[in-house]
C-alpha cells in the first residue's frame, strides 16, 4: 500500500457494528465486563480505548511500523521513551534540539542519575568519540530544531548497533511523508503529533513507533502505569488530521521552497537555514534520506540584531506569531524567547540560536501572499 493510500486505509477498520467509516469517539471511560476479568479486549480507559486504537494503528502504518503508541503530549511520549533506562545509564543526544526535550533531560532525568551528552551530530560519526560502557541510547532529531540541521540516521544506526545502543529518532520535523527512520534501522520513532500529524493547532499529542515486539511491550506498560495518555476525542482528530497529512506536506514543501528562496535572495537576509540548499552542509543526506526538504525554515537579519527580529514577527499580518508548528497556518516564532528560552543562553548560542534567530513554520496558504507578508515586514527593517 502506498504512502497516501495509508494515510487514509492504514490498518483501519470499518466500525463492526455500525459500518461507520470513521471510528467513532468512544467517550468512556470504562467497559462492561461478560465475567470478572473476562472482557471484549477493553476494560478501563488509561489502558486502552477502541478511538485510540484505531490512531495508534494508523501511526504504526504511516511509520511502516508493527506498533504504535498514542499520549498526552510529545514529550509524555519523550518521557516514557526515557524511563526504559535506570540510574547511571547515558544517552548521547544531538545538542540541536527541542527546548522542551532539553529541559525534560536535564531537569527531570538528570535528577535521577540519567547523564546526557549533547553533542554535534551533523557528523554522526562523533557518536562513537561519546559512548562508554554506561551509554544506553541515543537521541537523533532530524531535521533539528531550530536550525535545520541534518542528521545521518543509517549512520547512526551503523553506530548504535555496533555498541548495541538503542537509537530513537524525533521525526516531528520530517513527518513520515518524508522520511521513515524504522525502514533506516531506527529502533524508535517519536512524534509531536501536534504538529504535523494533527496538522491543525487543535490539540496536543505525542507517539511513539517500533518494530519491535519487546520495546513495544516495555512502552506500553510504561504507557499504562504512568498514564500519560490522550483522550478518545484527542485521538479522532489526530486520526482525521493524518488522513490528509500527504496532501498538505505537499504544499508544505512547495510554499517552504518559495519561502526559504525568497529568504536568501533578500537584501535584508544574512543566513538562511533550509536543508534544500545545495549549500546546506549536509544536503546530500537530507537527498538521501528524505523524499523533499519541508516547511520548515529559520533564518537571520543582516547585523543579527535582536530588535530587527521583535520587529519583523511583531509585524507580520498573515504568520501568527506563536509557540508550535506544522498547521494548515504559518506561524513565526523567536526560539531564544520562546520554543528555546528553557536553554541556557551560552548554550543556545553555541548552537547558533542566536537572539536575533526567526523560526518559520510554512502553512499552506497561496505563497504570494507569504512573500508579499514578508515585503511589507522587512521593508520596516
Amino acid at each position: 500500500m502506498k504512502f497516501n493510500t495509508k494515510v487514509i486505509h492504514g490498518k483501519q477498520e470499518h466500525d463492526p457494528s455500525t459500518g461507520a467509516v470513521m471510528p467513532p469517539i468512544y467517550q468512556t471511560s470504562t467497559y462492561a465486563q461478560i465475567s470478572p476479568g473476562k472482557h471484549k479486549g477493553y476494560e478501563y480507559s488509561r489502558s486502552a480505548n477502541p478511538t485510540r486504537t484505531a490512531l495508534e494503528n494508523s501511526f504504526a502504518s504511516i511509520e511502516n511500523g508493527e506498533f504504535g503508541l498514542a499520549f498526552g503530549s510529545g514529550l509524555a511520549a519523550i518521557d516514557c521513551v526515557v524511563k526504559l533506562l535506570k540510574s547511571g545509564d547515558e544517552v548521547i543526544s544531538t545538542s540541536d534540539l527541542y527546548g522542551g526535550t532539553y529541559r525534560i533531560f536535564t531537569q527531570i532525568f538528570a535528577q535521577y542519575g540519567i547523564k546526557f551528552h549533547f553533542i554535534g551530530m551533523e557528523n554522526a560519526e562523533n557518536i562513537e568519540n561519546y559512548v562508554n560502557e554506561n551509554t544506553k541510547m541515543v537521541w537523533v532529531e532530524t531535521p533539528t530544531n531550530p536550525m535545520l540541521n541534518i542528521i545521518d540516521i543509517k549512520k547512526s544506526v551503523e553506530i548504535s548497533k555496533r555498541h548495541n545502543l538503542l537509537l530513537v529518532v524525533d521525526n516531528t520535523f520530517a513527518t513520515p511523508y518524508l522520511q521513515n527512520p524504522l525502514d533506516l534501522g531506527a529502533d524508535v520513532v517519536m512524534h509531536s503529533a501536534t504538529k504535523y500529524l494533527g496538522g491543525h493547532s487543535d490539540v496536543v499529542m505525542g507517539a511513539l513507533i517500533t518494530n519491535d515486539k519487546e520495546i513495544a511491550d516495555r512502552l506500553y506498560f510504561i504507557q499504562k502505569s504512568s498514564g500519560a495518555v490522550c483522550g478518545p476525542m484527542d485521538s479522532f482528530l489526530v486520526l482525521r488530521g493524518i488522513k490528509t497529512l500527504h496532501v498538505r506536506m505537499q504544499r508544505h514543501c512547495e510554499n517552504g521552497k518559495a519561502i526559504a528562496e525568497y529568504l536568501a535572495a533578500h537584501p535584508k537576509v544574512e543566513n538562511v537555514y533550509w536543508p534544500g540548499f545545495k549549500t546546506h552542509p549536509n544536503h546530500e543526506i537530507a537527498k538521501e534520506q528524505m523524499r523533499d526538504f519541508g516547511g520548515m525554515i529559520s533564518f537571520t537579519t543582516v547585523g543579527n540584531k535582536m530588535e530587527d527580529a521583535i520587529k519583523i514577527v511583531e509585524n507580520l499580518k498573515i504568520f501568527t506569531l506563536a509557540e508550535s508548528l506544522g498547521g494548515v497556518e504559518s506561524l513565526i516564532g523567536h526560539p531564544a524567547s520562546m520554543s528555546h528560552a528553557s536553554i541556557p543562553k551560552e548554550e543556545r548560542e553555541r548552537i547558533g540560536v542566536v537572539d536575533s534567530l526567526i523560526r518559520l513554520s510554512i502553512g499552506i496558504e497561496d505563497k504570494e501572499d507569504l512573500i508579499q507578508d514578508f515585503e511589507q515586514a522587512l521593508a520596516l527593517l
